[in-house]
């Protein structure tokens, strides 16, 4: 059996995904799922296609493969591996869904790999995580996360809102596990994927001990629902060629009174402990490597758009225009540096694995977070009001006004067909909801933009740049 069609046996699993006031019966074939869903596939397929096995795949000590996202970096060409992994992966979707894409199955390496540093604090935690981990790898099972406590009133801690306590919290503790009760989001992928992991993205208190917990759930856990939002996706794959194939749903997870057991339980009651495993030196580094792994491939798929846009209508030896596209060039090649950066310069941690440095990762990230949306708008300036002058359908090009259509929206270098599907594509990245939605995913994905620019000035190594002055 392929890793595709393995894929799509373990959806049929009794998951509680609401979607528009009742629960989605079959995933694989509901018209707003079923495109993400066959995208998902076909990915997974390439881990058995004899020109991708190898870079996607490594064997592991029981013999059988594993995605390279699972690798422990043990050498320093294991990092070139991953990262190569990473872009083909990124690349097969365009870097526009992100969960499939390995960030969660390498964040769940990092704290596979730093295992034992809470291990005074949390003595159960590195032998759980070890099993989790192994089942994840061995089984090829998809992983995303869901962290953040739903925006009641961000003025107070969740311990303080009454009655409403609206976060995941534990109730109680029996024999067989913790009792929780609750909501979080937001499970990018949620509704598609195998696991989620539960767990605070933001520190929590010491007031909020109930909250601070850190826990694993098949998506069909009993006492689990997924909330999904409206879909983006489209049944017209010609018409929306993004859309049709990789709306990546985010959903927000309701635990009603859900028993998770004690295997599952990685951590509880302990914010400090939970704290330091997330922000981890290491942990941060061998995840965020993905991360910006997926960053280049969006960027060089608008770069590419732009291109195409600019020569469609013979605008490239405009230089306000060659302005436009070098911004879009420079904005793809910096993050490519800072990557190439961050793994030549990988650093070899006490316990005997190697990370990308860290601070190079970093700065990719942030400069994501302002790139994406500019590189969007230059979009948006090369084609003015192009993309809104498309026929509805490029069916209608060979409709009754054909000949016409033929003539009026041929380009400078193609003919209608062509010069038409390129705008859809173009509208589908920049207009559509689903653009809409990746514009504000790369804005946010990785926290508030202020916070994590003040984090790393906090961060931030300033000895060196000190200056006697006498």
């Amino acid at each position: 059996m392929s890793s595709g069609q393995s894929y799509l046996q373990r959806l049929n699993d009794g998951r509680n995904v609401w979607f528009r006031g009742s629960i989605v019966q079959d995933i694989a074939t509901h018209p707003s799922f079923a495109g993400t869903v066959a995208s998902v596939a076909r990915i997974l397929d390439l881990q058995d296609h004899p020109e991708t096995k190898e870079r996607l795949t490594f064997v592991t000590e029981s013999g059988g493969r594993a995605n390279r996202a699972f690798q422990v970096p043990t050498a320093k060409e294991h990092i070139f591996q991953r990262s190569d992994s990473f872009r083909l992966w990124s690349d097969a979707t365009f870097g526009v869904m992100s969960r499939v894409a390995g960030f969660y199955r390498a964040q769940l390496t990092g704290w596979f790999i730093r295992r034992e540093l809470i291990r005074s604090k949390q003595p159960y935690y590195p032998d759980k995580i070890k099993n989790y981990y192994t089942h994840l790898r061995d089984n090829d099972l998809l992983l995303t996360a869901a962290g953040h406590d739903p925006q009641i009133d961000r003025t107070k801690l969740a311990s303080e809102l009454g009655d409403l306590y609206t976060a995941v919290r534990i109730l109680k503790e029996t024999e067989d596990g913790i009792i929780v009760r609750g909501a979080k989001m937001i499970a990018t992928g949620g509704p598609y994927m195998d696991e989620i992991m539960v767990s605070p993205h933001s520190p929590k208190t010491q007031d909020e001990q109930r909250y601070a917990v850190m826990f694993a759930i098949p998506a069909s856990h009993p006492g689990v629902h997924l909330i999904c939002r409206d879909s983006f996706a489209s049944e017209r794959e010609e018409d929306d060629p993004l859309s049709a194939h990789y709306d990546e749903m985010d959903a927000i997870l309701v635990f009603d009174d859900a028993l998770i057991p004690w295997e599952r339980v990685f951590i509880k009651d302990d914010p400090e402990a939970i704290w330091s495993i997330r922000s981890d030196r290491y942990v941060s580094a061998i995840s965020a490597h993905e991360n910006i792994a997926r960053l280049i491939s969006k960027l060089e798929f608008v770069a590419a758009v732009g291109n195409e846009l600019a020569q469609s209508i013979g605008i490239k030896k405009f230089t306000h225009v060659q302005e436009k596209l070098a911004e879009l060039f420079f904005q793809l090649e910096s993050i490519k540096a800072l990557l190439l950066s961050a793994e030549h310069h990988a650093e070899l941690y006490p316990d005997g694995v190697w990370a990308p440095q860290l601070q190079p990762l970093i700065t990719a990230k942030n400069l994501g977070n302002r790139y994406y949306p500019r590189a969007i708008e230059i979009l948006q300036q090369l084609s003015g009001a192009g993309m809104l002058q498309v026929p509805s359908s490029i069916a209608e090009l060979q409709g009754p006004l054909g000949d016409k259509l033929q003539t009026y929206y041929r380009g400078a270098d193609r003919n209608a067909q062509e010069r038409v599907r390129l705008l859809k594509l173009a509208w589908d990245l920049v207009g559509s909801p689903l653009a809409g939605r990746h514009e504000l995913y790369e804005r946010f994905y990785a926290g508030d933009p202020v916070r994590t620019y003040a984090a790393q000035y906090l961060e931030y190594d300033k000895k060196s740049l000190s200056v006697q002055v006498g």
